[in-house]
């Protein structure tokens, strides 16, 4: 019987014939990585090989590494496999990574999203054989509003914390999410201050994307600055002596666990919006039909009732372990779990 064309190993996803690696999570000779965030795009490969909008992204995180940039549907030659980079719509440079070896195709997603978010390339159904996909939100109950909505509603919770002469801090992950926001923030309002980690971060991306100005937070900045204003902050600094500082202020989450209030209230979250740089449940299922596909195979999140949910629906599908996570940063809450049961 002969080896599938992907495989999945102890070190990540596996193409045998052209001995290359996707994403992998060990260290490898050669990986093809699908974008930037931490769980993806791993130190410590002799070769990355991605999309070069995400060339600066993993340099940046990285360090010093050997990496080669190709242009989407340039398709390039691993030992007579033939690779193609395809818009994930995920975050700035992600791909989608199609696979194609004596007849048979097969697709990798990464992470994706299907809504253009204005910063990122839009994603884009590719047809094949095999579809490796993610199912992060991969439950009915996970449905987005239009972003445009969840802007206007962010700037109005900014202008409305002004008014009090309160401090809006804004917590999203420093790579995607916080350049999301940034871009859509209004600074008629006031000024957009950052934390380190998403100004550095955000720096990489501006010969990229054109964003609004913004301020670096350091040790001189006085917390009367910062009144009427708003911060851009890593969850990870949510409850630091970086953040009590800024007293008075009123906290908020852009992320699609924000779809629970148990997750806002575990989390000491004064306001969520629900913004998620991932498929919801019905661009799970589109995107999966649009790929012609029968074989699905589904990697992290909700895997398990996803994945039977297909097979319901007459797909040849399964799961797979893997060592990829949620950069949104979930803990687990009794909504999901009570979800979880309602659909088994």
């Amino acid at each position: 019987m002969k080896n599938p064309l992907l495989e999945f190993t102890d070190k990540g996803i596996y193409c045998s014939a052209a001995k290359v690696y996707l994403d992998p999570w060990k260290p490898v000779d050669k990986a093809i990585i699908s974008h930037g965030h931490a769980d993806h795009s791993r130190w410590g490969h002799k070769q990355y090989i991605t999309h070069h909008r995400n060339v600066p992204i993993i340099s940046h995180r990285l360090g010093e590494i050997n990496v080669m940039g190709k242009e989407w549907g340039e398709t390039f030659l691993v030992n007579n496999v033939k690779f193609t980079l395809y818009p994930a719509g995920h975050i700035i440079g992600s791909s989608q990574i199609r696979v194609e070896h004596k007849g048979e195709i097969w697709v990798f997603t990464g992470d994706y999203k299907t809504e253009h978010d204005g910063i990122s390339t839009p994603y884009k159904p590719i047809k094949c054989h095999t579809f490796i996909t993610e199912c992060t939100f991969g439950l009915p109950a996970f449905k987005w509003i239009p972003q445009q909505e969840v802007f206007e509603n962010i700037n109005q919770w900014w202008e409305e914390n002004k008014s009090e002469g309160k401090t809006s801090i804004l917590f999203g992950y420093s790579l995607g999410k916080a350049q999301r926001l940034l871009k859509y923030l209004d600074p008629d309002i006031g000024k957009i201050y950052t934390h380190g980690a998403i100004e550095n971060m955000t720096q990489v991306l501006r010969p990229l994307v054109d964003f609004p100005e913004t301020t670096l937070i350091t040790r001189e900045t006085k917390k009367e600055e910062l009144l009427g204003n708003i911060v851009l902050a890593p969850p990870s600094a949510h409850g630091s002596t970086w953040i009590r500082k800024m007293v008075p202020y009123v906290t908020a989450s852009a992320s699609g666990w924000m779809t629970f209030r148990g997750a806002r209230r575990r989390r000491a979250i004064d306001k969520g919006f629900v913004l998620s740089d991932h498929c919801d449940w019905q661009g799970l299922l589109s995107s999966i039909e649009a790929t012609g596909a029968e074989k699905i195979i589904c990697t992290h999140g909700y895997t398990e009732i996803f994945s039977r949910y297909l097979r319901e629906q007459g797909y040849d599908a399964r799961t797979e372990e893997t060592q990829y996570g949620d950069e949104e940063d979930n803990t687990a809450t009794d909504e999901t779990a009570t979800l979880e049961k309602q659909t088994s």
